[in-house]
């Protein structure tokens, strides 16, 4: 739908929705430029501070995949006429913790009475106009690192279910509670060649793949078994806790995807997942891949190497 709207040009608009990228950016001046999103869901656990807190993380990882750094926070809230303002009260307090844990200031927000209860962020953040990164950058020969473990989709649907083991519980929320605020502050510190960035959430990360080898017209070469999956999630699978979400993901991007004959179907089931709150996913240059690895889990983020970039070929995707 987008395709469909009237094209607004200006100078400044570093970033708009053409690539599907993770936020917009502005340029207000040579040396600062402002990252926009906004992003908001349904409960997908049962502990209201819990989801306040999922629902912060994930609306602030799209100013962290712009290589940005968040500064104010709008709060988008939907919830029933007579609902429990106490529930309200800690969904808010736990966005509110993890704001804080990001330095960022939530200034205010809109709510609306809604039978079905909602929160997200709508974020600002900065960046220097040169520095910051899209999803478009990838180039041939480039290594791909991933910096969270998937299957948050799966597992929540097992939540919703009353399925779910509470190590599963345990794991997933863990992962979800994370922001990606340190994984970019080791790049930084550390001066890594970042080529193209994206967060892997909604649309798994076979779709954000898709869409960073179409933004950089490039291939991808994913090798699913190097993925980190959280505990539980193949489980899920195999019992059939599959979201509407990864059924709709697949349908639309698999027609992109050559598989390997030898990846198991449950694997090629997780590469569509929708995750909430996940990891960031990098395209950096071959030879810096070992070295910013390494810095990333002496910091305590969990990254791995999951494949590399491609020139472009018949598929958008590869999965080895």
């Amino acid at each position: 739908m987008l395709g469909k709207l009237a094209r607004q040009h200006d100078e400044n608009l570093l970033v708009g929705f053409d690539t599907a990228d993770d936020a917009a950016v502005y340029r207000l001046n040579d040396d600062l430029a402002l990252v926009q999103t906004v992003d908001f869901f349904t409960p997908i656990v049962d502990d209201p501070y819990v989801f306040g807190q999922i629902a912060a993380v994930n609306s602030l990882s799209d100013v962290y995949a712009m290589g940005g750094e968040p500064m104010t926070a709008l709060a988008v809230v939907c919830f029933p006429d007579g609902g429990d303002l106490e529930v309200l009260g800690q969904m808010l307090a736990g966005g509110v913790s993890k704001m804080q844990e990001a330095g960022c200031i939530v200034a205010g927000g809109h709510s609306v009475r809604d039978p079905e209860m909602k929160l997200g962020y709508s974020v600002t953040g900065r960046v220097h106009p040169r520095k910051f990164w899209t999803n478009a950058g990838a180039k041939a020969g480039d290594a791909l690192v991933l910096t969270k473990p998937i299957g948050t989709g799966v597992i929540s649907t097992a939540i919703k279910l009353g399925k779910a083991k509470q190590e599963w519980i345990d794991g997933a929320v863990a992962s979800m509670t994370k922001l990606n605020r340190r994984a970019v502050e080791v790049v930084r510190q550390g001066d890594f060649e970042v080529h193209a960035a994206t967060d892997v959430t909604g649309f798994g990360v076979i779709g954000h793949a898709r869409e960073m080898a179409l933004g950089s017209k490039t291939s991808i070469r994913i090798e699913a078994r190097l993925i980190e999956l959280l505990r539980g999630a193949l489980e899920c699978v195999q019992a059939g806790y599959v979201p509407g979400g990864l059924k709709t993901n697949r349908e639309f991007a698999e027609s992109c995807v050559r598989y390997a004959e030898d990846i198991p179907e449950d694997l090629r089931t997780l590469l569509y997942d929708p995750q909430t709150a996940g990891g960031l996913l990098f395209s950096v240059p071959s030879e810096i891949v070992k070295g910013m690895v390494a810095a990333m889990e002496v910091a305590g983020v969990p990254a791995v190497r999951i494949g590399n970039v491609l020139s472009k070929g018949e598929k958008l995707v590869e999965v080895s």
